[in-house]
């Protein structure tokens, strides 16, 4: 069960196709996976000259989410053996669908803050909305994290018991390489002109919210800048906000970033490739999947001294203290100074890292969610004797 089409989840759309694609695979285990998502029903963004309103499209999102799509859904309840809901901020289709059959996906809290118990913080819309997604993920059978450290974190809440708390990390796009791709390096070089041994381009990639810390982001390239004209930086995702567009104006970085917004999954992987380093300064990620789409790519990374994000990078990325601009500056200007003078510490660096990356795969991830469903499909039948004989060598059940 995926994100509606409409929202344009970048993250969350390619999670769906990848874990399908693999499970339909011809070496895959027998399992017969359909993906169900309704289309959008537009109403509040149809109404002319505020229909474009960005507080309007979040109306028409929250009543997509909460009233259509559980609708649409409710009947199709007896249709499947499981129903894997791929997004945890839809975590709320659970109370629609038969009991004891649903698993969830948790890529991170944000959507619980301030209805965990002792955590503060959210709108009053967001608290309601995060009441409805914490009683699903309740009561889902299974929930899978795609990290230790977002299950711990779960766990520390205590809502939910530890034996229905699994970790099955997420993969890296099959477009993510350090091999070049031809048409979507030209495409890059559309996008950002053609390499430039003058210009060195640092890279962010994800969204702007306020746990991203795109203000350590700025202060650190403007120290760096200071340091070296050349450095230019590449912003993927959400355009700032208007506190970070006063921080750029009064840091002087104007003319000096690109922006970018999301791309074609292979003209991304190609700005990952002639990008000289991948920066990750947030204070808290769930997964950090563009620390293992870098070093896919061959690019070093630094990042934020985060578990999750350790998790991922491993001994191959270098870590900062949360927020220690100082530090961050120093160890990104290290890491340029090897690549400038050092080639071959620099191609060990980029070495180490498609190794890490390699640990996170659609086809391993895929083989170890078929083993959740496999346990939840045995922990049926044993809990209802009517249950058909599940026989999976030459059987094949449906899951959505």
């Amino acid at each position: 069960m995926s994100d509606l089409r409409e929202e344009r989840w970048h993250r969350m759309d390619p999670l769906a196709e990848m874990l399908l694609l693999n499970l339909r695979a011809p070496d895959a285990r027998p399992i017969e996976a359909v993906q169900l998502r309704p289309t959008m029903v537009r109403r509040f963004t149809r109404v002319p000259i505020v229909g474009g309103l960005r507080s309007v499209q979040i109306m028409d999102r929250i009543v997509n989410r909460v009233w259509d799509y559980p609708r649409w859904l409710r009947p199709q309840g007896s249709d499947f053996d499981l129903f894997h809901i791929i997004d945890h901020s839809y975590a709320h289709l659970v109370t629609k669908l038969p009991p004891g059959r649903s698993l969830v996906m948790c890529h991170d809290l944000d959507a619980f803050q301030g209805v965990m118990p002792g955590s503060h913080g959210g709108s009053l819309v967001g608290r309601a909305l995060g009441k409805r997604l914490l009683d699903g993920l309740k009561t889902a059978r299974k929930i899978v994290c795609g990290s230790v450290a977002t299950r711990d974190e779960l766990m520390s809440y205590n809502v939910v018991p530890a034996e229905r708390v699994t970790v099955v990390p997420n993969g890296v796009h099959p477009t993510c390489s350090p091999w070049p791709d031809s048409s979507a390096d030209r495409e890059a070089v559309t996008l950002l002109g053609s390499p430039d041994r003058h210009r060195t381009e640092l890279l962010h990639v994800g969204s702007t919210i306020s746990r991203k810390r795109i203000d350590v982001l700025l202060e650190v390239f403007a120290a760096l800048r200071q340091r070296n004209p050349t450095v230019h930086l590449v912003r993927v995702g959400d355009t700032f906000t208007r506190n970070q567009e006063r921080l750029l104006a009064s840091l002087g970085l104007g003319g000096h970033i690109t922006m970018l917004r999301f791309v074609d999954r292979r003209v991304l992987a190609a700005i990952y490739r002639r990008a000289a380093l991948l920066l990750q300064p947030s204070d808290r990620e769930g997964f950090g999947l563009p620390v293992a789409e870098a070093m896919a790519c061959g690019t070093p990374v630094v990042a934020s001294d985060l578990p999750a994000l350790r998790e991922v990078g491993g001994q191959a990325a270098t870590y900062c203290p949360v927020g220690d601009v100082a530090h961050w500056i120093n160890s990104v200007a290290e890491l340029l100074r090897e690549r400038e003078n050092d080639g071959e510490a620099w191609r060990v660096r980029r070495a180490a890292g498609t190794a890490q990356a390699r640990r996170f795969n659609w086809p391993e991830h895929a083989h170890r969610m078929t083993d959740v469903y496999r346990e939840l499909l045995a922990e049926i039948a044993a809990r209802d004797e009517t249950a058909r004989p599940l026989v999976f060598t030459d059987a094949k059940r449906r899951g959505a």
